[in-house]
């Protein structure tokens, strides 16, 4: 029988079957994916066959159908392993906040390149608008202006008033949608705008750090829209696994542009003659944040050669 993942419980799966009944699920033996070193060999979104025991109540996954995409970010308790948060995707949402708590161009910017090595879009939710200062209007102008540039989409909200939450739920019409960011931006509080008949948790922000407690504890799907929205659990980092050294321009939209302009084809962009990447970072055509978040993933690769093996 095939079925969906809609839920993962860390030791079970509800898996929605193609009857429309949801089953509660384990992984047969030890279930694993070739060439992904993961803690979850399954994830939400995961089409997958099942069989059941005699008795019809519980079901085995045994096999898993090939992905479309996923997205991935290091795991929790082994810095050496990776998560998988969801998926077979149509589009991201990554809910930031430029203060309470404040997200980092640097996160965002490990997102977008996770997100486009899987060519998963991504939409830029400016949450918490209602609450902020001048100043930090400002601020979060000038960081919608800077990847509006880019070519990204870019949302000013507020889940508190309802700003902008219309525009987003034509956004999700018949499409699976994953919900990320870190803990305490408002994922879940967006979200119940949409999902009928349930609230999902949410909770204060701890003023002692200004950082967000976390509310949802795994992946879940959730049907809105003729869709599925994925609420995931709050993320304090990304890796960067699966993504090659040599590839990583490709993932940043504008430095892949200038790096055309390069004379070398291997250029690392960090020191090279001929530069266009350098070029154009002195004549402010690429943001510093955005050349340093780049800088930053090309030392985990670095990291990375002097790790023991898998």
């Amino acid at each position: 029988m095939k079925g969906l993942v809609i839920k993962n419980t860390g030791s079970w799966y509800i898996v929605k079957t193609d009857d429309g009944l949801e089953r509660e699920c384990k992984i047969k033996g030890n279930f694993r994916l070739k060439g992904i070193r993961s803690t979850n060999p399954i994830a939400v979104g995961d089409n997958v066959e099942i069989r059941f025991d005699e008795q019809q109540q519980v079901g085995l996954i045994t096999e898993i159908y090939d992905r479309k995409n996923y997205i991935i970010r290091k795991s929790i308790n082994l810095s050496k392993q990776s998560h998988i948060i969801a998926a077979n995707v149509d589009q991201a949402f990554l809910v930031a906040t430029i203060s309470h708590p404040a997200t980092s161009t640097t996160f965002i910017d490990r997102f977008l390149a996770s997100a486009e090595a899987y060519r998963i879009p991504v939409i830029l939710l400016f949450n918490k608008g209602d609450i902020l200062t001048e100043e930090e209007l400002h601020l979060q102008q000038m960081m919608i202006t800077l990847y509006e540039t880019i070519g990204y989409k870019c949302m000013a909200i507020s889940a508190e008033t309802g700003e902008g939450i219309d525009e987003v739920a034509a956004l999700l019409q018949g499409k699976t949608s994953v919900f990320s960011g870190h803990s305490g931006v408002g994922k879940s509080t967006i979200l119940n705008h949409f999902v009928k008949n349930r609230v999902l948790k949410t909770a204060e922000i701890s003023e002692a750090h200004d950082a967000g407690m976390h509310t949802t504890t795994f992946s879940e799907m959730i049907p809105v829209y003729d869709g599925y929205v994925i609420d995931t659990p709050g993320i304090k980092g990304f890796g960067t696994f699966d993504i090659e050294k040599e590839e990583l321009t490709s993932y940043f939209k504008e430095i892949f542009h200038y790096s055309q302009g390069c004379r070398f084809s291997n250029c690392t962009h960090t020191h090279e003659p001929g530069c266009a990447v350098l070029k154009a970072l002195d004549e402010h055509l690429i943001a510093q944040s955005r050349y340093n978040s780049y800088l930053s993933m090309l030392d985990d690769k670095d990291e990375d050669r002097y790790r023991a093996p898998f």
